[in-house]
């Protein structure tokens, strides 16, 4: 009998590296190379090019020139994301509950209409809204006129204090399809055999829903959690497309992705400083990364135990 070391091993399975060549030699290029060369830049001095370690890190978390502007666009970050995780992924899961029961007709127009601000351009929907919402032509005021709530109506992308909410709910109206579709998915997954037990114990639709599905959901959860952390910190476009790279008034919708493009670039008086760009590119991978570690090592552990 021929013995197991003496059998012949299986062949190199060369067609995944065929197949995974375009995707991997693409994503260096444009992608990995780009990420360490930013890295690499923001060891650097702007001036002279000479190498000055952590410096640059140092300059832009603690010298006054920078750490006011670089503290605004962190804390202003937090909330645009608190706001997505906290209205967008709650909305989402609701509207998904719904067009998840039996009982819902024509739930694809419902998907549809949901998702379709989310493949329209940025710039569009930055243009509307700013139509929609202006004080001088907007159609806001004469709705709220309507009514009969008009004592409430305020320029409110032009206040300090209610235009990086406002965006953030724009934002929220946009992208609200894409978790969206991710709770659905995962709630018509669910078996029918296991609502149908629990519908047959005595249990009401609200019972139902978050001792059987939401359980079972709760690694959809957990995704669409890290996807909008990652997300809103890598956010730019649509602040841009309202505001400008001066993310007004008096920077109050100013963060981490018109920061850097503010520095790295220039704007008006402000000149461009690329090694300065480059470290707060650095300091947003290292707060996405933070973010993701956490994710990794607490949340997701968690939902593998727990599904173990």
């Amino acid at each position: 009998m021929q013995t197991q070391s003496s059998k012949k091993r299986k062949p190199f399975p060369t067609h995944i590296v065929v197949f995974l060549a375009p995707a991997v030699i693409v994503y260096t290029i444009f992608m990995i190379i780009p990420l360490i060369d930013s890295l690499r830049l923001s060891f650097l001095a702007n001036d002279t090019g000479e190498f000055v370690a952590l410096q640059n890190y140092v300059t832009l978390l603690t010298d006054d020139l920078w750490s006011d502007q670089f503290w605004n666009a962190f804390r202003n970050n937090i909330q645009f994301f608190i706001i997505h995780m906290f209205v967008q992924n709650p909305i989402a899961l609701f509207l998904a509950a719904l067009l998840s029961r039996r009982t819902i007709r024509g739930t694809s127009t419902y998907r549809t209409i949901f998702f379709m601000p989310t493949v329209l351009s940025v710039v569009i929907i930055g243009f509307i809204w700013q139509l929609i919402l202006s004080p001088l032509w907007g159609i806001t005021e004469g709705f709220m006129e309507f009514l009969g709530i008009e004592e409430y109506f305020a320029p409110w992308l032009g206040l300090e204090s209610t235009a990086l909410n406002t965006i953030s709910l724009i934002s929220v109206w946009q992208f609200v399809g894409i978790p969206l579709l991710l709770f659905y998915a995962a709630l018509i997954s669910i078996p029918d055999e296991l609502i149908e037990a629990a519908y047959v114990d005595g249990a009401n639709s609200w019972t139902v829903f978050w001792r059987v599905k939401f359980p079972l959901i709760l690694p959809t959860v957990g995704i669409v959690a890290i996807l909008t952390f990652v997300g809103n910190f890598n956010a730019f476009d649509l602040i841009y497309t309202i505001k400008g790279a001066l993310a007004g008034p008096n920077f109050s919708t100013d963060i981490m992705g018109t920061l850097f493009f503010r520095t790295f670039f220039g704007q008006q008086l402000q000149l461009g400083n690329a090694a300065m760009g480059a470290t707060v590119a650095g300091m947003m991978l290292l707060i996405i990364l933070a973010g993701v570690i956490i994710y990794l090592a607490g949340w997701q552990r968690r939902i593998t135990t727990y599904e173990v």
